[in-house]
Order: C-alpha cells, then structure tokens, then sequence
C-alpha cells in the first residue's frame, strides 16, 4: 500500500520554526488535529510520530500507522504491523 505524501511548500527557516512552535502550542492544548496539519505541512518528524502516538493511543491504528510511515519512523511501523498480525492470528485461531 502506497500513502501520499503530502505536499510541502517551500518554507523559510524562521517562518518553519515558528510554525512548529505553534503546532507543539496546540498539541499541548489538546488540538491535535491543528497541529498535525502544521507539522505535515512542515515535515516536522518529531511532531507528526508525537501524533501517531496519539492516534496510537486513541485506538487509531490506522492513521497512527499512516503518520509512521510519513514521519518516516520504522520502528512503530513494525510494532503496528507486528500488532495487526497478531489481530488476525488471533481472529483465525479463535
């Protein structure tokens, strides 16, 4: 399966940062949804895997597994597999 990669712009160094700044000011407020869609537009990876870990969380797996291979960050992406595997093991054995 192929995820999109969303578009970026072009942004200069102090306009990004202060981009940043502001999506980790609504992610910590609790608006999550805002700030994922800073720190995508920015390609802030720490930001979009602090996201994923929130849909993660929040029993999103799918758009917690669509985040991880965005950030890119391999190591959820393999615990996520790992975990849907065994989902359907389970689903098959039981």
């Amino acid at each position: 399966m192929k995820i999109a990669s969303p578009k970026r712009t072009k942004i200069d160094s102090t306009r990004k940062v202060a981009l940043i700044r502001k999506g980790n000011e609504l992610f910590n407020s609790g608006d999550v949804d805002s700030a994922k869609k800073i720190f995508l537009a920015c390609g802030y990876t720490d930001g979009i895997i602090r996201v994923g870990d929130n849909c993660y969380k929040n029993a999103d797996y799918w758009e917690a597994y669509r985040l991880y291979i965005l950030a890119p960050a391999p190591d959820r992406v393999d615990h996520l597999i790992k975990k849907m595997a065994q989902v359907i093991q389970d689903w098959l054995h039981g």
